[in-house]
C-alpha cells in the first residue's frame, strides 16, 4: 500500500471506530479516501470524499460505486459489521434462542451487505497493478477453530463471509493477476460492537481503534497475490477455514 503516487482508497463503514481509524491512518499516509457512512458526513478534509450508503440498500451501494468510477480506488476496505442488533438482540448462546428474524438481519448486515459492496466495487479495481479488497471478519467465523459453540448467527454469518471472500478471490484472480481479496480479524477493539462484551477481558486484550488500524494496515502491506482468499488476524497469521 506504500506507493510513489497518491493512493486512492475507499472505506465502507467510516462512522465506526475501526473504520474511522483506518480512514485517519490512510490520510496520514497521504492517501485520498472515499469515506462512506449512512449519513455521508463527518469529515472536513480535502483528502476525503464523503459518500452515503446503506448496507441493506443495493441501489445506495451502486450509487457509491458510480461516484468513484472516474477515480477508482486501489484499496477497498469494508469495516461494517454487527454483533448486537439495535433492539438489543445479541449473540445466541444456545440454539433454543434462535430467532429467524434476528438471523436474517445479522446475515443481511454481516454477509449480504459486504457481498453487495464487492459486487459493485471489485469491477473498479485496477487490473495492471496490485489492488486490495478487504472486509472485517472474525476468528469465530472459523469452523475448524470453533471449540466453544454458541453465537450461532454471528459465527455463521462470518463463516459465510469468509467463503464469499474465497469465492471472490478465485474469480477476481482470473482478470486481476495482482489483486488480493482478504478477510481481517482485528482482535477485540474498543468500539460500539464490543462494548457489551468487554467485561472480564484480560489486561492488554482490548485494543484502541488507532492501534487496530495500524495493525491491520501493516498486515495488508505484507500481502501478495498468493495470499488472496485467506483470512488474517491482526498479527498477520492465517485463520483456518
Amino acid at each position: 500500500m506504500n506507493t510513489p503516487h497518491k493512493l486512492v482508497a475507499a472505506v465502507f463503514g467510516d462512522s465506526g471506530g475501526i473504520g474511522r481509524a483506518l480512514t485517519d491512518a490512510l490520510i496520514q499516509r497521504g492517501a485520498h479516501v472515499f469515506a462512506g457512512s449512512r449519513s455521508g458526513a463527518g469529515f472536513d478534509s480535502e483528502a476525503v470524499t464523503p459518500f452515503s450508503f446503506d448496507l441493506t440498500d443495493e441501489a445506495s451501494i451502486a450509487n457509491a460505486a458510480s461516484i468513484m468510477r472516474e477515480t477508482p480506488p486501489e484499496v477497498v476496505l469494508v469495516t461494517t459489521g454487527v454483533l448486537t442488533l439495535v433492539d438489543g438482540s445479541g449473540p445466541e448462546r444456545t440454539y433454543r434462542k434462535l430467532d429467524p428474524n434476528v438471523m436474517e438481519e445479522v446475515f443481511r448486515l454481516n454477509t449480504i451487505g459486504p457481498a453487495l459492496i464487492a459486487k459493485h466495487m471489485l469491477p473498479l479495481l485496477p487490473r495492471d497493478k496490485r489492488c486490495l479488497f478487504a472486509a472485517l471478519s472474525a476468528r469465530v467465523g472459523s469452523i475448524s477453530d470453533n471449540s466453544l459453540g454458541g453465537w450461532h448467527s454471528y459465527r455463521a454469518s462470518k463463516a459465510a463471509l469468509n467463503m464469499l471472500i474465497r469465492n471472490f478471490a478465485i474469480e477476481l484472480s482470473r482478470t486481476h493477476k495482482h489483486a488480493v481479496v482478504a478477510g481481517l480479524h482485528p482482535g477485540t477493539v474498543d468500539s460500539n460492537l464490543s462494548k457489551p462484551f468487554q467485561t472480564g477481558l484480560a489486561d492488554g486484550q482490548l485494543t484502541e481503534p488507532a492501534q487496530a488500524a495500524t495493525n491491520l494496515l501493516s498486515v495488508l502491506d505484507s500481502l501478495t497475490a498468493s495470499d488472496t482468499g485467506k483470512v488474517f488476524d491482526w498479527k498477520g497469521d492465517v485463520i483456518p477455514a
